[in-house]
C-alpha cells in the first residue's frame, strides 16, 4: 500500500528521543515532513515557518520511537492458545507443527500476519523482524498495511507446504528475496530455524549466499537446556563461519563465560525473547552480561503462540524484571536501558540505526504516543520509568510509521478491522475441526 505522507506537527507533554540516552524533553515538538523528522524544537519557540502545519495536541502524552519487536513469526497469531503450559519440545513436536502441516497455505500466513501487524501498530511497534513459512504472503500483508519489517526466508531440512526441500528453500528464498531489493518498508534475511533442523550443507549454502548479498542471518540459537546438554551448537555454527555482526542469534539463554567473550569479538547481535522463554521453561538470556561485554541485545516477542501477545511495552518491562531477579541486581537493566532494547538496539540488529529506532532530524518518522492521562500514572515523576514499568500497549494512543499516521487517538485509520476479525474466526473454526 502506498500511503500518502502527512506533513504535521506533534506537540507531546514528553518527547523521549532515545538518543541521547535517558533524555526526557518537556513540552516539544516534532515537525513532520516528507515522512521523516524535520525538527525537535519546545512548542513555545515554533516559528511561522512551522506554525501552518497540520497539528496533532498530546497535552499529556509521551511520544518517543516506535518499538522494534526483533523476533516473531506473525502469521502464529491463528495459533494463540492452541497449545498452552508445555515445554518447548513437546510444544512444537506434538502440537504446533502437526497442526500447521494440516492448515498453513498462503492466505493462513497472509492472514494471520495481518492480524499480528494490527496488535502491533495498536501496541505501538513499527518495525518486526519475522520469520514464518510463505515469506511472500508476510511481506504482502506488512505492504499492504503500511508496516516495516525484516522479512526471513526460512530453512528448514523437513517439507512443508511452501518447499519440500532445504535446497528448495533457499531457492524460493533468493527469488524472494530479489522481488524485495526495492521495496520501501521491507528488508530481507536467512532465517534457518535452527541447528537441529538444517544440515551443514544449507549453512554453507545459506552463508555464501548471505556474505554475497550482504543479509543477516536470523537464527533460533541456544534456546534450551536439552538442545546443549549434549553438544554446543555454537561451536558449530562458529565452525562454519558464521559468526559474524551479520548473525542474528534469537534466545541465547544457555551461554557460558567464554562463549559470551567469543560473542562479542565477532560482533553477534542477540534477541532476548523473555516473555516466551519464560512460558516455554526455556531459559534465561544473561542480558547483563551480554551487554557488559558489548554484545547488542534486543527484543522480541516470539510468535503469539508461545507468548501469548505481541506487547512489545510488556515485553520491555519483563526483560528489565527478569534481568533484576536473575542476577539479584536491581540496578543490573534499567527502565532506560529496556527502552533502548526495544527501540535502537533493534535498530542497530536490523542495521536501520541511521533510518530508525531513535527521534532525530533526518530519520524516518516512526513514532509512538502513550496517553499518561489515567489515574495509573499519577504522578509522573520519571516518564520513561513510567513508560516501562506502568504503561502497556493498551496504553498506545497513536502510532506513525514513515511518517503516516496508521493508529489515530486508539482508532486504525487504514485497517478494516472488522473484515478482518471475521477472516480470523473463520480460521478458528477451520484449525478447530482439523485438530
Amino acid at each position: 500500500m502506498n500511503l500518502p505522507v502527512s506533513d504535521c506537527l506533534i506537540s507531546a507533554r514528553w518527547i523521549v528521543p532515545v538518543i541521547p540516552s535517558g533524555v526526557v524533553l518537556h513540552h516539544h515538538s516534532l515537525v513532520i515532513r516528507n515522512g521523516r523528522i524535520g525538527a525537535i524544537l519546545p512548542t513555545d519557540r515554533i516559528g511561522d515557518e512551522h506554525r501552518t502545519l497540520p497539528r496533532v495536541e498530546l497535552p499529556h502524552h509521551l511520544v518517543t520511537a516506535g518499538l522494534i519487536n526483533a523476533h516473531g513469526h506473525a502469521a502464529m497469531t491463528l495459533l494463540r492458545g492452541y497449545a498452552d503450559d508445555l515445554e518447548l519440545d513437546d510444544w512444537l513436536n506434538n502440537h504446533i507443527w502437526p497442526v500447521e502441516g494440516r492448515v498453513v497455505d498462503k492466505s493462513f500466513v497472509y492472514d494471520g500476519s495481518m492480524l499480528a501487524v494490527a496488535e502491533m501498530i495498536g501496541t505501538g511497534t513499527t518495525c518486526a523482524a519475522d520469520t514464518y513459512f510463505f515469506p511472500p504472503a508476510t511481506a504482502d500483508a506488512f505492504s499492504d498495511a503500511g508496516f516495516r519489517g525484516q522479512i526471513g526466508i526460512p530453512v528448514v531440512q523437513f517439507g512443508n507446504a511452501w518447499a519440500e526441500t532445504e535446497l528448495q528453500h533457499i531457492e524460493k528464498g533468493l527469488e524472494f528475496h530479489d522481488s524485495m531489493k526495492h521495496h520501501d518498508l521491507i528488508t530481507t534475511a536467512f532465517s534457518p530455524h535452527a541447528p537441529y533442523t538444517v544440515s551443514d550443507a544449507g549453512f554453507n549454502s545459506i552463508r555464501q549466499h548471505a556474505d554475497a548479498l550482504d543479509i543477516p542471518v536470523h537464527l533460533h540459537l541456544h534456546e534450551t537446556r536439552n538442545e546443549t546438554e549434549h553438544s554446543r551448537p555454537l561451536q558449530r555454527i562458529q565452525s562454519l563461519g558464521l559468526l559474524s555482526s551479520r548473525l542474528q542469534a534469537i534466545h541465547m539463554t544457555q551461554l557460558t563465560t567464554s562463549e559470551i567473550d567469543l560473542l562479542a569479538r565477532h560482533d553477534v547481535n542477540i534477541v532476548h525473547c523473555p516473555e516466551s522463554n519464560m512460558k516455554l521453561a526455556s531459559g534465561i538470556c544473561p542480558v547483563l552480561a551480554l551487554g557488559e561485554s558489548g554484545v547488542n541485545v534486543a527484543l522480541g516477542t516470539d510468535g503469539a503462540a508461545s507468548n501469548n501477545n505481541l506487547d512489545m511495552l510488556e515485553e520491555a518491562r519483563s526483560a528489565a524484571l527478569l534481568a533484576k531477579v536473575s542476577t539479584r541486581d536491581a540496578t543490573g537493566i534499567s527502565a532506560v536501558d529496556a527502552l533502548e532494547m526495544a527501540t535502537i538496539n533493534g535498530a542497530r540488529l536490523l542495521g536501520l540505526e541511521s533510518e530508525i529506532g531513535s527521534i532525530e532530524p533526518g530519520k524516518s518518522a516512526d513514532l509512538i504516543a502513550v496517553d499518561f492521562s489515567g489515574v495509573g500514572f499519577q504522578p509522573v515523576y520519571h516518564p520513561i520509568s513510567h513508560l516501562i514499568y506502568v504503561a502497556s500497549g493498551a496504553h498506545v494512543s497513536h502510532s506513525w510509521i514513515n511518517g503516516q499516521c496508521l493508529y489515530h487517538d486508539r482508532c486504525f485509520t487504514h485497517l478494516d478491522v472488522g473484515a478482518l476479525r471475521t477472516r480470523v474466526d473463520a480460521w478458528q473454526e477451520k484449525i478447530k475441526a482439523e485438530s
